[in-house]
């Protein structure tokens, strides 16, 4: 029995011993340097320089298939992805949404809910319309849905899988990975649904200075004037912009891979997405806290579309001002409507 087993075991010891051919790896561009571990006696030049490439180089292969990034078997810019993935998007993440978090908490703490300084009135004034409302809606439902998965994906396996189980956790990031995708669409849809009915009210103009140096009406008293969206609706509105485009189309690119760029377009997509995810999940965090428990009344002007008469005065006084007249003008005409607006 040995003496059939001593040959075969002697046949691959020496088998892993020999050098590699040439053939079997090709070294992506030239490389430079000295290898950090001195080389064993023995080496061939072929072993430096696989040892070299694998300090920094990439590490081509030879393939028979269409696909070129198949031959790509070591690709250093990994490296630096999965220390950003493992890492970095972990600490802007958690800093960000825990940072956001915490201030709510100590404004609330300090502040208390906003309240409608006259009280309500009784009387009510339409701000958004069944169209508004409903693009508004699939718009936030989607985001929630794509934050949740998203965060789960970076923090999932740290926070989640130790209370509920392996098994548990791969059926939940499976489903959430098919929501994560395809509410996507309703996501992108949504912005450009608000862009086209809000963007012309939310054009920066010089009432937003007003507004800012007051900031809101928490660093002065009484309410500065803002017409129908004030400057922090519009900046809410512009990150929900600019930051949801670049996430959605982000996103896309790693949706479908290589089809419209490289590995290290792909990583670089990675990045974009990740951070700037990250960082509308903090500032979405502090608009719903304003949009609901923060702000008496704020809700109701996405709930019912209806909001009360004093608490748009008190928080949009351009905007009645502006409603007002075109009510005025349906009645009496325009020779009416500043006959009334004279007195």
């Amino acid at each position: 029995m040995f003496a059939r087993i001593l040959p075969a075991l002697a046949l691959g010891l020496g088998l892993m011993a020999a050098p590699a051919p040439a053939a079997f790896a090709q070294i992506g561009g030239p490389v430079t340097g000295t290898p950090t571990n001195p080389a064993p006696p023995g080496f061939t030049a072929e072993d430096l320089e696989l040892q070299k490439a694998l300090q920094g180089g990439r590490i081509g292969g030879r393939i028979s298939i269409p696909d070129e990034q198949a031959a790509s078997l070591v690709q250093p810019m990994g490296r630096d992805w999965r220390e950003f993935h493992n890492v970095t998007l972990a600490w802007i993440g958690g800093v960000a949404v825990l940072g956001m978090l915490a201030v709510i908490v100590l404004f609330y703490a300090t502040k208390g809910r906003i309240r409608i300084d006259s009280g309500k009135s009784g009387r009510t004034i339409q701000r958004f319309n069944g169209i508004e409302r409903a693009a508004h809606w699939m718009t936030a439902s989607s985001f929630v849905v794509l934050a949740l998965t998203g965060l789960n994906l970076t923090f999932g396996r740290h926070l989640v899988l130790p209370l509920i189980g392996s098994e548990a956790f791969a059926t939940i990031t499976l489903w959430g990975k098919f929501a994560h995708n395809y509410l996507s669409f309703a996501f992108a849809l949504g912005i450009v649904v608000l862009f086209l009915a809000w963007v012309k009210d939310n054009i920066p103009n010089r009432t937003d200075v007003s507004w800012m140096k007051a900031g809101g009406g928490l660093l002065a008293a009484g309410h500065p004037a803002a017409g129908r969206f004030n400057a922090g609706q519009k900046m809410v509105f512009w990150i929900t912009v600019i930051g949801g485009t670049a996430v959605a189309v982000s996103g896309y690119l790693l949706m479908f891979p290589f089809f419209f760029t490289d590995i290290a377009g792909q990583q670089l997509a990675h990045v974009v997405h990740g951070v700037i995810a990250v960082l509308m999940i903090a500032a979405m965090l502090g608009h719903i806290y304003i949009g609901s428990l923060g702000m008496e009344g704020a809700f109701d002007a996405m709930g019912s579309g209806q909001v009360d008469v004093n608490w748009a005065k008190e928080h949009h006084s351009l905007w009645v001002e502006e409603e007002m007249a075109k009510a005025r003008a349906t009645v009496h005409g325009p020779a009416g409507a500043k006959a009334a607006g004279a007195d």
